[in-house]
């Protein structure tokens, strides 16, 4: 068992007791966004810390008014 600190960028988004580590370039889903592992490193014995990138979300433009409004 590994205690897994997942980061992106300096934040930490999330830290787990996890059997097996992800492995470097692994696409991985964390609370719900899609993330790519960078980097793992080893801390002490049982400690990692996992450097992620999510995945860029497009903003979404809102739709053009169509007709008038009503009053």
């Amino acid at each position: 068992m590994f205690v897994t600190h997942f980061y992106e960028n300096k934040t930490s988004v999330l830290s787990q007791l996890l059997v097996s580590l992800p492995a470097v370039e692994e696409n991985i889903k964390i609370k719900g966004r899609k993330a790519k592992v960078v980097q793992v490193a080893q801390i002490d014995n049982n400690n990692y810390h996992v450097r992620i990138i999510f995945e860029k979300l497009p903003k979404k433009v809102p739709l053009k008014e169509l007709g008038k409004k009503k009053r």
